[in-house]
């Protein structure tokens, strides 16, 4: 089997690639290295990747004669390349090319792969507007133009599988940490502060935000369970992520306590668009895909921190 991985240089994506490399599939990623944060980063990740045997091609989505440089033999297509997060700093056609036009020209070339199964749409909890805590069917209520974005994107893909064109499914996921998290993301972040005693910039009042922080290969677990359920997640949109709730202030707590420090943080001003409650409702995972997270904040954050250990400091 043959699998495709967009924005496989990434966070999510890399451990993707990995995963589907370790259960036996040739996998080839792509990705832009959009310099969204350090390329150096995405550099480490590819590096990772090519010494398993996953190459990695440059390839820019919003492109459509950059296909050209990609075989068409797929059988499965696993999307996670986006314009991510609500940073100030990205505009509306950052959002709108990266994540609209870019997955309309990727369901373009996955029509054209013959022997394709399957496209994963990889989507966000951002979806359901600033409280997460609802199940698929229930009305979207975007709040950022990462949302909205992602949103049209969502549906762009399930369109195909409504036409019967293409099997597809999108996979919300919610509040994802680990190791190559982004190094503007909350623990990437703070553990830095926290190993160069730096100053961490906390939004006001996030410290009250209560999140399902879930670990990463959780998350990799819920994804490649769609692999041989075709039928059965044809069309759909399933959450996924962990039930148990933590308040960002918990997160940062138990971070000083594996550290065994005391991070100085400098209260900034609120993020718009930033969500205030998000629960997993993952009913339907368990139902479709038999999902079931396991691993706690701190085992997590405890791996986290070795991987940032031994890339960043040691």
């Amino acid at each position: 089997m043959k699998a495709l991985v967009t924005g496989a240089a990434g966070f999510i994506g890399s451990h993707c690639a990995e995963r589907l490399k370790a259960m036996n599939f040739e996998v080839i990623g792509i990705d832009n290295f959009s310099p969204y944060y350090s390329p150096d980063l995405k550099n480490r990740n590819a590096k990772s990747l090519e010494k398993v045997g996953i190459p990695i091609e440059i390839i820019d989505l919003r492109k459509p004669e950059d296909f050209k440089k990609i075989p068409t033999d797929f059988n499965y297509i696993f999307h996670f390349a986006a314009q991510p997060g609500i940073a100030a700093t990205s505009t509306f056609e950052d959002y709108l090319m990266n994540n609209l036009v870019a997955t309309k020209n990727l369901m373009d070339f996955a029509l054209s792969c013959k022997d394709l199964k399957l496209f994963t749409n990889i989507s966000t909890s951002s979806i359901y507007g600033l409280r997460a805590t609802l199940t698929e069917d229930a009305a979207p209520e975007p709040a950022s133009l990462y949302g909205v974005t992602k949103l049209a994107a969502e549906q762009l893909v399930l369109a195909k599988a409504r036409e019967h064109k293409l099997k597809s499914c999108s996979l919300r996921l919610f509040s994802v940490y680990g190791p190559r998290e982004r190094p503007e993301k909350l623990y990437t972040k703070l553990i830095g502060c926290g190993f160069f005693h730096q100053e961490f910039p906390l939004f006001d009042g996030s410290e009250a935000h209560v999140r399902s922080f879930t670990f990463v290969d959780d998350i990799i677990d819920g994804v490649v369970s769609v692999i041989g359920k075709e039928d059965l997640v044809d069309g759909e949109v399933i959450n996924l992520g962990t039930e148990q709730e933590h308040t960002t202030g918990e997160g940062m707590a138990i971070v000083e306590e594996i550290l065994d420090t005391k991070i100085r943080k400098e209260v900034v001003a609120k993020r718009g668009g930033d969500q205030m409650f998000t629960k997993a409702n993952i009913n339907k995972a368990r139902k479709l895909l038999n999902y079931n997270p396991t691993t706690t904040l701190k085992e997590g954050l405890g791996k986290q921190i070795e991987w940032y250990r031994k890339e960043f400091v040691d």
